[in-house]
């Protein structure tokens, strides 16, 4: 499961509260949260990019700061 909001990013084992976003030149958006995991206290920053997917334009692929690609979206209908 992946979700991304305005204020939130959630997967299966966390959940984020987006602090800032910034459009980067490339044309994906840079996204500096602040992640809770499940099974785990407290909060810990994490950075996420989000960028247009080259197979579906209308879907967003998500990667981690280690550019781990999580997964795509797609807007909700």
């Amino acid at each position: 499961m992946l979700l991304v909001t305005k204020t939130d990013l959630v997967t299966a084992a966390s959940a984020c509260t987006i602090k800032e976003s910034k459009a980067n030149s490339d044309g994906s958006l840079l996204l500096k949260t602040e992640c809770e995991a499940e099974g785990e206290e407290g909060k810990a920053p994490a950075d996420f990019t989000l960028k247009p997917s080259p197979k579906n334009k209308k879907r967003l692929i998500v990667t981690d700061d280690s550019g781990f690609v999580m997964g795509e979206v797609s807007q909700c209908k």
